[in-house]
């Protein structure tokens, strides 16, 4: 397996991450875990699926996928190659009409969400390129034609940024503690924008900080009572289910996204 990564242009910056390319000359399976981005994925070679409990589903060639609590086996076919749009936080509601939340744990085809031809062309641009840098400049075009002028929320962004420097550990209350707004239209909106409820935008964010800063040597119990749990079993219970597994298999399985 083979990946590049893009930063975005200045005019991109405040709605994509980082672009990313997979390839795959061998085939493999990948373990993705939940994250807090909604991802666009563009296939310009090969194939790619997911597997579900009983089923493996086909993914579309141009997709987007919405925020998910649960961790994913996403199967590449050999020769295989992938484009990823890694959004901001918040951002994909400036390219999309509909609720990002209609987008959880779904990954819905391009052309349902926008005119046929134009996913159309951009794949066989895509098809077409010479470079990967090629590539990621078609995409960095489809993005700006896409932008549809909505504003990013002022309110929504700094709660996210607060989840965030606290790892996720804030209560929904202390955050709400430091905003002119009551719980439920905080809740809609936050949900709107982001893809997902705060209380669980917090979870996963506490549960990618608990991954991040793991290193062999570190117990479990210092793992959880650094993440803000007391209660070991509330812990392991947690974790496994956002990653199917509890810590000390996950910890010890090794590769995932």
């Amino acid at each position: 397996m083979n990946t590049e990564l893009f930063l975005p242009t200045a005019q991109l910056s405040h709605l994509v991450k980082r672009f990313m390319i997979i390839e795959s000359d061998l085939g493999m399976v990948n373990k993705i875990l939940p994250a807090t981005s909604v991802v666009m994925a563009f296939r310009y070679r090969g194939g790619v699926s997911y597997t579900g409990e009983t089923t493996e589903t086909t993914l579309p060639t141009s997709a987007i996928t919405g925020l998910r609590n649960t961790t994913r086996l996403v199967n590449y076919a050999s020769e295989t190659a992938n484009l990823l749009v890694i959004f901001q936080e918040g951002a994909a509601a400036t390219l999309l009409r509909d609720p990002i939340h209609e987008l959880f744990g779904l990954n819905v085809s391009l052309d349902s969400l926008f005119p046929q031809q134009i996913i159309r062309d951009v794949e066989e641009q895509l098809a077409e390129a010479n470079t990967n840098q090629q590539r990621v400049s078609i995409i960095e075009n489809f993005l700006i034609r896409r932008m549809n002028g909505v504003a990013t929320d002022p309110l929504v962004s700094n709660a996210i940024r607060t989840i965030q420097q606290t790892n996720g550990s804030i209560r929904i209350k202390e955050l709400l503690a430091d905003l002119p707004i009551s719980r439920d239209p905080f809740e809609k909106r936050f949900r709107r924008r982001v893809g997902t409820s705060p209380k669980q935008f917090s979870e996963i964010v506490r549960f990618r900080h608990i991954i991040s800063q793991y290193a062999p040597g570190i117990s479990l119990t210092e793992t959880a009572h650094a993440a803000g749990y007391f209660d070991q079993a509330h812990f392991i219970n947690d974790f496994k289910s956002f990653a199917g597994q509890a810590p000390q298999q996950f910890f010890k399985a090794g590769r995932y996204w």
